[in-house]
């Protein structure tokens, strides 16, 4: 550091004294002048504060000088003549954070040289310099370098640079690299198409990855193991498992090596042949290939197996793989356990159901309302009623915690067994713990009100339901309303079917019967004719139930065109009539005379 100070005529120092201080940049100057006093410091090194003050003990101005260093960029040396010493000295500098920028600086005076040529190692350290600060606009012309100098880094930079760009979403850069690269050879083309494939996979983008490999067939690059892993992993994805083995028998005859990706490429096969229906073959597969140490043994595989084997009913295989599964600690997939739980309940082996979920609290995974569902209702639907209770308690009892679902459906179970007190007793549980607006659960309830005439108690919960936001659904209409018909109380089953109509709930079959019924009973003929038309205007079809009221209809009010063209659609929709209802139309028609309408009856319909 230097200070350098002149007077502009004549500069007199009578006296002068430098202090120092602690601080190594900071001086104190006691002058007089009797001219101007001015100096020069390097503004690219320093910042300074200059402050003047009288001192106390003697008649001289302190000059006061707070010099801060600044940390100066460090100046690029000059590189030496030749060009394989331009390209030492390039990469030289590239290895220095400090000198990135201007190691850049002297490639791109270096590439405007006609004897320039740059190496392998130059532009491998110029990549991954733009790659470390994002300048992706500056690849256009390292691109244009590539095939000028017919020269390209080597497979590992080159498979590093496409996966850069792919997780930069710079995919047209991507295109060009393939471009440039597939014209290098094998040993450079095939890890940058194999990098590319991997990043498209990543990101989802199976079409892309699909299409890099068809530009590899049609470049006549020879793919490895690694890229026929990739493309049987996106084909997978998009559904096409026929392609994919049709993808590994190819790889197979081709006799590469499968080491490096054997447990990712048998694994996708595996799970392909299992989409496609053929899980002993892929068994065959899974056992072949683990006696000769390739490792499969993963959770994903044995819920493959065990759900393929679950779906066709094969319990024996299934409950083979799920033992052997539990054993190592492999079953982690809820869906397998719903896929077990399914089968057995398909098969009415309850004590295995029972231990499926007993195997599913020993693994710590929890038993979702999904699986309690699933057991209730299933032995529901098939009519054990009494089973599905007595699941339902022990499930509680090992402490597991029913949902919303679970609660609707053990509510219907109660209802269909007339336990009316059990099933309030859990409806209120069910509010209790916040599933307050379920529908379903609320139709049960409504019907159950109703078939054991508690109407009041029925329209009380239905408010109650509106209170809470829920809205009724078409069952609970349908419901109110054959309540309120079997007493022949029309102003209510009006007032019910006009408010279904305003909030938009669409009646279905069940409607249309249950109102038309409810005039009925109350001889309101005209009613039911009203509500049959525009039953079959909206395209309602004739069940038994609804064709049979009908008839009866018809035939007490002589309507007998109207009954004719009833019978007619009847048997065009294929609807049969019992014995009683076959009697009335024929003796109605019979009592009009119409002896051709009768021949017609007697041979269209077979009474039942």
């Amino acid at each position: 550091m230097s200070i350098a100070s002149s007077a502009a005529t004549s500069a007199d120092w009578s006296s002068a004294c430098v202090i120092s201080s602690k601080n190594p940049h900071k001086f104190h100057f006691l002058a007089s002048f009797k001219t101007h006093l001015f100096y020069s410091i390097n503004p690219t090194c320093y910042s300074n504060n200059l402050r003047v003050f009288n001192a106390n003990l003697t008649n001289f101005p302190v000059i006061e000088l707070d010099l801060k260093l600044q940390n100066s960029p460090e100046e690029c040396p000059a590189p030496t003549p030749g060009a394989e010493d331009s390209n030492d000295f390039i990469c030289g500098l590239f290895q220095n954070p400090q000198t990135e920028e201007c190691a850049y600086d002297h490639y791109e005076k270096a590439r405007k040289k006609p004897e320039f040529r740059p190496n392998k190692s130059t532009l491998e350290q110029l990549i991954r310099y733009l790659i470390r600060s994002n300048k992706w606009g500056l690849f256009i012309s390292v691109f244009e370098d590539f095939k000028n100098y017919e020269v390209v880094p080597d497979g590992y930079t080159c498979s590093r640079l496409v996966t850069s760009c792919i997780r930069a979403r710079k995919f047209k850069i991507v295109r060009i690299l393939l471009d440039v690269f597939s014209d290098h050879g094998d040993e450079v083309a095939v890890p940058a198409f194999d990098s590319a494939m991997r990043g498209y996979n990543e990101l989802h983008m199976f079409k892309s990855t699909i299409s890099v490999f068809e530009r590899m067939e049609s470049d006549g690059i020879t793919a490895n193991s690694g890229c026929y892993c990739r493309i049987m992993e996106a084909y997978m994805k998009k559904g096409d498992c026929r392609k994919v083995n049709e993808l590994f028998e190819e790889m197979k005859s081709r006799e590469l090596d499968f080491v490096p990706f054997s447990t990712q490429i048998y694994g996708i096969l595996c799970e392909s042949l299992c989409k496609l229906g053929q899980p002993f073959e892929t068994l065959e597969i899974f056992r072949s290939v683990t006696e000769r140490g390739v490792y499969l043994e993963s959770s994903k595989i044995y819920s493959l197996l065990i759900c393929s084997f679950a779906s066709i009913r094969e319990v024996g295989v299934a409950e083979e793989l799920f033992e052997e599964g539990e054993s190592k600690k492999l079953l982690k997939d809820p869906s397998l356990f719903l896929k077990m739980i399914s089968m057995y309940v398909e098969e009415g082996l309850t004590e295995k159901t029972l231990g499926v979920v007993k195997v599913m609290k020993g693994a710590n995974i929890r038993v979702s309302d999904n699986i309690c569902c699933a057991v209730v209702s299933g032995f529901s639907r098939k009519n054990r009623l009494l089973t599905a209770v007595k699941f339902f308690e022990d499930l509680v009892s090992m402490g597991c915690q029913p949902g919303q679902v679970t609660y609707a459906s053990i509510i219907n179970v109660y209802c269909r067994l007339g336990l009316n007190s059990k099933a309030e007793m859990v409806f209120e549980e069910m509010e209790e713990k916040g599933f307050g607006k379920c529908a379903v659960a609320y139709s049960s309830m409504v019907v159950m009100y109703g078939k054991t005439g508690r109407p009041r108690d029925a329209m009380r919960l239905v408010a109650k339901m509106k209170e809470r936001g829920c809205k009724p659904n078409v069952w609970i209409y349908n419901s109110l309303m054959d309540m309120h018909g079997r007493d022949k109380n029309l102003r209510q089953v009006s007032k019910i079917w006009t408010e279904m109509k305003r909030r938009k709930v669409v009646p279905d079959k069940v409607s249309y019967t249950t109102v038309i019924s409810a005039y009925n009973k109350a001889g309101e003929f005209e009613m039911c004719m009203k509500y049959y038309h525009e039953f079959r205007v909206h395209g309602g079809v004739l069940d038994k139930a609804l064709a049979g009221m009908m008839v009866g209809i018809f035939s007490k009010t002589g309507r007998i065109d109207e009954l004719v063209k009833l019978l007619r659609d009847m048997k065009s929709e294929g609807t049969a009539l019992d014995g009683r209802l076959y009697r009335s139309a024929l003796n109605a028609l019979t009592d009009s005379g119409l002896e051709m309408q009768v021949k017609w009856l007697q041979g269209s319909f077979k009474v039942t």
